[in-house]
């Protein structure tokens, strides 16, 4: 497990800078059970996160980003990132690279799901967890997985939460947030904003870059991802509670969003 004074290998410095006394060019650091923390942090090196098991929340700038099972997200060199999750177990792979290649991908924050064969590398990679010596087979492997991922990833697919920076908008949100399974009432929320409701709907797509009913969509996908999680309920209890009124209209949102269908894993789990 990790200790008070490290992180990924990374010596603390305090609660929100480390120190990167290693020299190679790249390692990766694998953790199960990973335990969090509140403190928002930031470092040097380039970061590759593989959520085997869970899922992970990144607060990254103005934006939550959430990373399902098999998903990775890659988060350029002193972009100071925060991590959370509520999930029963969370298993981890974190690749920290200290030079990356100069093409625009890698200055830019990027989710989407591990496709087979990258999976596999990244599995692969696991036999060298913690290793800190020079390894001439893992400085290649290891560069090939970092030239590859802008391939491996077609387009971002993860669900990232906008937050505003309008503190007038902060009760509109937290209003959605705690009311999903509801029809969204635009005249309430204009009044908790103390402004018309046309206002309200344009500064908040200003704000956001997205619609109050998108917000409202992205809250249920994220809610239905932690109930499946859980492993107690089928996918026709989650869409209810999440607010749809069938499976197929759930099933459609969710494609939507996360390019994927839903996975049973309730079912999955008992047919095993």
């Amino acid at each position: 497990m990790q200790n008070d004074n490290t992180r990924c290998g990374l010596i603390r410095k305090n609660e929100s800078h480390f120190v990167d006394t290693i020299q190679k060019e790249a390692y990766v650091w694998c953790e199960k059970n990973w335990k969090h923390d509140d403190n928002e942090h930031i470092h040097t090196r380039a970061q590759l996160t593989f959520v085997e098991e869970g899922y992970q929340y990144f607060h990254i700038e103005n934006k939550i980003y959430l990373v399902p099972q098999h998903h990775v997200i890659w988060i350029p060199s002193k972009k100071a990132h925060k991590i959370t999750s509520e999930a029963q177990t969370v298993d981890l792979m974190v690749f920290l690279f200290k030079t990356v290649f100069p093409e625009d991908f890698y200055q830019h924050v990027h989710v989407f799901a591990a496709p087979p064969v990258l999976k596999e590398m990244l599995l692969y990679a696991s036999k060298w967890n913690k290793t800190l010596v020079e390894n001439d087979e893992q400085d290649i492997f290891f560069k090939a997985i970092l030239k590859s991922l802008p391939n491996f990833c077609k387009e971002s697919n993860g669900l990232e939460i906008p937050v505003p920076a309008d503190k007038r908008l902060i009760p509109v949100c937290k209003d959605i947030n705690s009311n999903f399974k509801y029809t969204l009432n635009i005249d309430a929320l204009a009044e908790k904003a103390q402004m018309s409701v046309r206002s309200l709907q344009r500064i908040f797509k200003n704000e956001t870059g997205i619609t109050l009913q998108k917000y409202l969509q992205l809250t249920r996908i994220l809610k239905s991802i932690e109930l499946i999680d859980t492993q107690h309920y089928t996918l026709s209890e989650i869409a209810y509670k999440v607010g749809y009124q069938s499976l197929s209209a759930f099933t459609a949102s969710y494609f939507a969003v996360m390019k994927s269908k839903p996975k049973n894993m309730k079912n999955q789990r008992a047919s095993s």
